[in-house]
């Protein structure tokens, strides 16, 4: 008998797949349904930093424009129409509901780029009933002249700024730009990071050339796109003491399955439960039993990690190995290719 029970940023699991931030969240509802899919942990969708700080600036609006009242006259503020409750006030009703809808750890999301007040807002996150927040600093340097060490010090320095606003376990979700990941996860990691998400997606604006416009959308995660985030959980694990947790590209319980081979702690997932619907969860868990019985595995401490990179090799040259090798297995498959353009001549 399988025992899929997890233990991720500390906290315990039932299992190790948890829903990532989506729509899917938006809505006590709809929390639910993610939990009675099985899901192990939800993530709830991204407050920005936007949000938080339009909501500062309207309540600091309110309080200057009746600063020069009675102090005896409490009740003089006005009272801000529901309508035109912010976002911010929102999520925090929200978190709150979901928190005591469901027995699975609620996980607030918190995305932004810069350092600043609006990092205090994850204390209201854990007071609503949080139990971690997931720090989804989204950090495109757009500008040529940014030095790469500046966008690393902003991510720490934000960190550090959760943290020190919190109890509880801080997870930071990643971009797979970094020039070393590794390196800046290690960063993170000492830190004071619980945990690393890898990775996140950035939007990427495409180009119309009949509309002569650039054009903008989301688009849910294919499976091919797992195998960075698993290279680097891979070689990860063992050398920080955070959390891992994969993101990206699951569709199937092998791709669960393969993550956790390569050393991730829980996969989350939001594209497939979009694509198939909440009860694929279901789906996915089953299928990672029945591989598991399959394999003669009891629970997932019995291969977490079985196909990390050991530690004490050197991983430039374990990577370096991996690619010659894959290089061998192409040429064997579709022949030498320095050949046939030898053979074909110029153009």
């Amino acid at each position: 008998m399988t025992d899929l029970s997890t233990s991720y940023l500390g906290l315990a699991l039932r299992n190790p797949l948890v829903a990532s931030a989506s729509p899917l969240s938006q809505g006590v509802d709809r929390v639910r349904a993610l939990a009675d899919a099985g899901v192990g942990a939800i993530v709830m969708y991204s407050l920005f930093e936007e949000e938080v700080h339009r909501e500062q600036l309207r309540d600091l609006m309110v309080s200057e424009a009746h600063e020069d009242a009675f102090g005896e006259a409490l009740s003089y503020f006005p009272n801000v129409p529901s309508a035109q409750t912010g976002g911010a006030t929102r999520y925090l009703r929200l978190l709150e509901q979901a928190a005591h809808a469901v027995d699975v750890p609620v996980i607030a999301s918190l995305n932004g780029s810069t350092a600043g007040g609006w990092v205090g807002f994850a204390r209201s996150m854990q007071d609503a009933g949080a139990a971690a927040i997931e720090l989804n600093v989204y950090l495109v340097p757009g500008d040529p002249h940014t030095r790469a060490r500046d966008v690393e010090d902003r991510h720490v320095e934000i960190l550090q700024q959760v943290r020190d606003a919190v109890t509880v376990p801080v997870a930071v979700k990643l971009s797979p730009h970094f020039s070393s990941t590794g390196e800046m996860a290690m960063r993170l990691d000492r830190a004071g990071a619980n945990g690393l998400v890898l990775f996140n997606r950035f939007l990427q604006p495409d180009v119309d050339p009949e509309a002569l416009a650039v054009t903008t959308g989301v688009t849910l995660s294919s499976p091919a796109e797992a195998r960075v985030a698993r290279t680097w959980i891979a070689i990860l694990r063992g050398h920080v003491t955070a959390s891992l947790a994969a993101t990206t590209g699951v569709d199937q319980s092998g791709d669960v399955a393969a993550y956790l081979l390569a050393g991730a702690d829980v996969v989350m997932t939001a594209s497939a439960l979009l694509r198939h619907g909440v009860g694929h969860a279901g789906v996915l868990l089953d299928g990672l039993q029945d591989w598991m019985r399959r394999k003669g595995f009891a629970t997932p401490e019995d291969f977490r990690g079985r196909l990390a990179v050991p530690v004490g090799v050197d991983q430039g040259v374990y990577e370096r190995a991996g690619y010659v090798e894959a290089l061998q297995k192409a040429r064997t498959t579709y022949g030498d290719l320095r050949a046939g353009e030898a053979l074909s001549g110029p153009r």
